[in-house]
């Protein structure tokens, strides 16, 4: 079995609005394998990307870490020391943005700035940073490399972007690469590319992946196993094919329910009813209470513990026991 490349222990992340603090990540608990490739999965607001900003130590200056820990390569990564972060990013750690024109720099040609990811993190010259970059633009499927290495990234497609930001984020051979939502912004025959790039990168180079989307089709396509979270709660964790034939979760659950497919050709998409509650109108008990179409008297008032059954399924519902769902 792969060792714990990155294990999240009790994670507590909170923003304080208005001189008061609002839990927006509580009990958060996983761990990610060498090699691994793990899906995040949620509506928007349910804490996806504030997870891989707290991975990577770019939490906004309103959030902070406020009870647990993070541990990557068996070495805890303290919120406080910005250095340990900073030397952390780029070499252990690698991020993939969802909107590549925002992460690359408009004012640099995207070649130099992946030579420069090399030349930060790794002892290499100009020249080596140079040929570095070249190799691993080659990598990710791009043509006309020497060309490309001048461009500057409004000349590029999304799709050239996205590769680019892929060959950025793996220069330095990093052991865990995070991709949030890295295909939303593209079309379906470019997505589709991406994505066969991203299990081709995993499976060539061994580095293991945080895959965070909130579409449970492409975790398909991409992961070996997914968690689903929802308003900062991790609600279900378990391998893919367990979560799509048998989905423990009523919020799980739901989520496949809208999923298109060639059975619902012609029908209206399902739709969870109500909305993912803001941080100001979270209150006690399970997350989910208030859309759940089976919530009862005790889900409104206690937050259900995260459960593991014998087959390692894990589920935070109180409908939830001893591996089987209660009627």
């Amino acid at each position: 079995m792969a060792n714990t490349l990155l294990a999240i222990d009790e994670l507590d992340v909170a923003f304080t609005i208005g001189g008061k603090q609002y839990p927006a990540l509580r009990q958060l608990s996983f761990e990610v394998r060498e090699k691994e490739r793990v899906g995040i999965v949620g509506e928007s607001g349910c804490g996806k990307s504030l997870t891989s900003l707290s991975v990577m130590g770019l939490l906004p200056e309103s959030a902070a870490i406020t009870r647990g820990q993070i541990s990557l390569a068996g070495k805890t990564l303290s919120a406080g020391l910005r250095e340990e972060w900073h030397s952390t990013r780029g070499r252990q750690v690698a991020m993939i943005f969802q909107d590549p024109m925002t992460a690359l720099n408009p004012l640099m040609p995207v070649g130099k700035q992946i030579a420069e990811m090399a030349l930060t993190h790794l002892a290499v010259t100009r020249k080596e940073a140079k040929q570095m970059a070249l190799e691993m633009m080659a990598k990710v499927g791009l043509s006309r490399i020497e060309q490309l290495y001048g461009e500057y990234p409004h000349r590029l497609s999304g799709g050239m972007m996205q590769r680019m930001m892929i060959a950025m984020a793996l220069i330095c051979q990093p052991k865990l690469l995070i991709a949030d939502e890295p295909t939303t912004a593209l079309d379906v025959t470019i997505q589709a590319q991406i994505l066969a790039l991203l299990r081709e990168m995993n499976r060539s180079t061994g580095t293991a992946m945080l895959f965070i989307s909130h579409d449970l089709g492409v975790i398909r396509e991409v992961c070996e196993r997914v968690i689903v979270m929802y308003a900062g709660f991790i609600v279900e964790d378990a391998p893919v094919q367990d979560i799509l034939e048998n989905p423990k979760h009523p919020y799980t659950a739901a989520l496949l329910q809208a999923l298109p497919s060639v059975e619902k050709r012609g029908q209206a998409l399902y739709t969870i009813p109500g909305r993912v509650p803001p941080l100001t109108e979270r209150g006690g008990g399970c997350p989910f209470a208030g859309r759940c179409p089976r919530a009862f008297g005790i889900c409104h008032t206690i937050t259900p513990e995260l459960d593991t059954g014998m087959d390692g399924h894990r589920v935070r519902c109180h409908l939830y026991v001893e591996g089987r769902l209660c009627g």
